[in-house]
């Protein structure tokens, strides 16, 4: 099980206005710091931790942070619309274009995603993988 994912950030104002366009909608709850920005799924008291927490961080080196060649993350949404309607958010919010929400032919077909990539250039996908919608086919 992945507990948690890190990207760095240059520029934590930048990514946080990015980000909470966004992971509110999908239940995660920020909690801000001088070590940066944690978000996470809430905790029922009956329950162990929903994983995986997501942070975005300066670097630990100090040097700049630079997004992986082949690195992505992924965020499900619950629905279509919400794909549409958060992938809209996040542009607006300050990221960029990295494929507009839709099918592709080489995944199944109900699975639904909208491309990204933050300020500092990490790749987002939001994806909703709904058999209660209609497919790519139907």
């Amino acid at each position: 099980m992945i507990a948690y994912v890190t990207v760095g950030a240059d520029d934590i104002a930048r990514a946080k206005r990015f980000y909470l366009a966004f992971l509110p909608h999908l239940n995660y709850q920020l909690n801000e710091g001088p070590e940066g920005l944690s978000f996470a799924l809430p905790k029922r008291p009956d329950q162990a931790a929903t994983f995986p927490d997501f942070y975005v961080k300066p670097t630990f080196d100090g040097r700049p942070a630079s997004a992986g060649n082949g690195t992505m993350i992924a965020f499900e949404a619950r629905c279509q619309k919400e794909v549409r309607d958060l992938h809209f958010a996040a542009l607006a919010a300050g990221g960029s274009d990295e494929g507009q929400p839709g099918f592709r032919k080489a995944y199944s077909p109900h699975f639904y995603v909208g491309y990204l990539r933050d300020p500092q250039g990490n790749k987002i996908a939001l994806f909703s993988n709904n058999p209660d919608e209609p497919g790519r086919d139907g």
